[in-house]
């Protein structure tokens, strides 16, 4: 159970007279042979054996440990009931004496970078889709799902040259807004798959709403009510029913691809392209997506994220600090790696976003500048909330404070030492135009730091679109001769269109290698600079010269 509020803290009065707490539940078994199953709040449950569930039942405020002893019977005692309480006071089940504080209903953060807001109770609903459930979870169905998913990989592939095509060139806007349409339709439709199956299974989905992913929009189900289905084939079902929904409908697009007008092929191929990919990241474990909650329900070990993240802090708490240290999970041989991926799979996250996305946001304006500069700060924070956590864990370990104080210095000093001595190439994104005349202008967002722009600076021109960029042609800075004028968002986003004006610099090009088009995208080469200085010009310092 994860500790909430320690028994220590709790007046002795409570615990020799404990009371369960009002929010906490107890399910019986859903057929012989399951666990019990403790719930608190709407999200977190607790698989028990029998004797606990049956001590939660008779802890209702009226008796003492002796008393609690005398009405469970062998094989308890007063010495278990006062073990079993603690363990129930520092799991946070306990009534602590205090006013119940309110929790919002309908927004909730989960940490590392989620914020949830439900939109809706969708038990009633999905109850009607699971006759369309009954209809379809046979053989026939399964068949069909695999047929269609694998057909339309197949047919990507028999259309790889209009996939490229797609992918490699600005589209109009309206293209972006059908793909993100249908994208953010297919997530709903995601979404209730997990919880039509979960209601298949006689389970409640408990909330369904929308959501900030790591800063990126979607919807949810919130199927945690999944640890009270007795097998755990049934919750691998729940776990998968989305993406096995999502590739289906992938397929689908991908085939009808096939045989539409070409106006209509780019949009649907892009649209299958995400899907399949999107499809795809979900399956990962690293994160609280469906491929971790699809492995958790197999091992049928409930919070194996968090508990292999805690054996990976005190395995390098114990590698730093010293101390000694008990396993979480000594029956899983890989629980550290593990646990290690997944401290550093939310740092890879944002990093990955911050570098598909940190030139596109900040070539919109302030709001997008400032956006990046809240995702390092998000990145920073959680470096220093890691840092502090190992510091706890040894500390509980009983690692001496001089040793922790030595190995935080040696870090520090070796994170700066890299800072300040490893260089990375320093470039500006931004991109380029070619008039009549031959005249060739680099145009930059208001952002850019203009002393990086030097005469002779070279220029890399090209042809760019939604993920792939092709090098079309060369250039070089003519003259640092900065002119604030306006150009069309196309000049700064992969989009195809010449309205919505944006304040841009531009400075003169001479070309080395004319491109094929007459607008790219360009990166212009600043030198070599140290990270921590290349870090602060493209993520922070933008942020400050709109």
């Amino acid at each position: 159970m994860a500790s909430k509020t320690a028994s220590a803290e709790l007046d002795p009065g409570l615990l020799a007279r404990p009371r369960i707490a009002a929010d906490v539940a107890v399910h019986e078994p859903a057929e012989p042979g399951a666990p019990w199953v403790i719930q608190r709040g709407s999200h977190r449950y607790f698989r028990v054996q029998a004797d606990l569930a049956r001590l939660v039942r008779a802890v209702d405020g009226s008796r003492d440990h002796a008393g609690l002893a005398e009405t469970l019977g062998p094989p308890w005692t007063e010495r278990d009931v006062d073990t079993a309480v603690r363990r129930l006071a520092a799991g946070g089940l306990l009534d602590d004496g205090a006013e119940p504080r309110r929790r919002s209903t309908w927004f909730r953060f989960v940490p590392p970078l989620t914020l949830q807001f439900t939109l809706m109770k969708p038990e009633r609903p999905l109850t009607r889709l699971v006759p369309v459930i009954r209809a379809v979870a046979n053989r026939a169905g399964a068949v069909t799902a695999a047929v269609l998913g694998l057909g339309g990989l197949l047919a990507l592939a028999f259309q790889s040259s209009a996939v490229l095509d797609a992918l490699g060139r600005p589209l109009p806007p309206m293209v972006y807004l059908a793909v993100l349409a249908g994208v953010l339709a297919t997530t709903v439709v995601h979404e209730m798959g997990h919880g039509a199956v979960l209601t298949y299974y006689g389970g409640r989905p408990s909330r369904m709403g929308v959501m900030l992913f790591y800063l990126t929009p979607a919807f949810f189900c919130d199927v945690s009510d999944g640890w009270r289905l007795p097998h755990r084939e049934q919750r691998v079902r729940v776990a998968l029913a989305g993406v096995v929904t999502q590739w289906v409908i992938a397929g689908t697009a991908a085939v009808c691809a096939l045989f539409l007008d070409a106006s209509l092929t780019t949009g649907l191929l892009i649209f299958a392209v995400v899907t399949y990919i999107s499809g795809l990241l979900n399956l990962l474990p690293f994160v609280k997506l469906d491929g971790y909650l699809a492995l958790m329900s197999h091992l049928d070990i409930p919070h194996l994220r968090d508990r292999s993240m805690t054996d990976a802090r005190r395995f390098l708490a114990k590698a730093l600090f010293g101390g000694r240290f008990e396993r979480e999970l000594p029956q899983l041989s890989w629980a550290v790696p593990y646990g290690l991926a997944c401290l550093a799979f939310p740092l890879y996250l944002i990093g990955t976003a911050l570098n598909l996305w940190g030139d596109a946001l900040q070539g919109m304006g302030a709001f997008g500048a400032s956006l990046v500069l809240c995702g390092i700060g998000c990145l920073v924070f959680h470096l220093g909330r890691g840092g502090v956590r190992l510091a706890r864990e040894a500390r509980r370990a009983g690692a001496r404070p001089w040793r922790i104080g030595a190995a935080a210095l040696l870090i520090a000093s070796a994170a700066a030492a890299v800072l300040g001595s490893v260089t990375v190439p320093c470039t500006i994104s931004g991109s380029y135009a070619l008039h009549d005349g031959g005249r060739a202008e680099l145009v930059l967002p208001p952002s850019a730091d203009r002393s990086l722009v030097r005469a002779g600076s070279p220029v890399e021109l090209f042809r760019a679109g939604v993920t792939m960029r092709e090098r079309t042609g060369s250039a070089a800075v003519q003259a640092p001769r900065a002119t604030e004028t306006l150009a069309p968002l196309s000049m700064l986003l992969p989009v195809r269109t010449d309205s919505f004006p944006m304040p841009v610099i531009s400075y003169p090009l001479t070309l080395r290698a004319a491109p094929q088009d007459s607008r790219g995208v360009a990166r212009l080469d600043a030198g070599d600079r140290p990270l921590g200085e290349w870090l602060y010009v493209k993520y922070v310092a933008p942020a400050f010269r709109w």
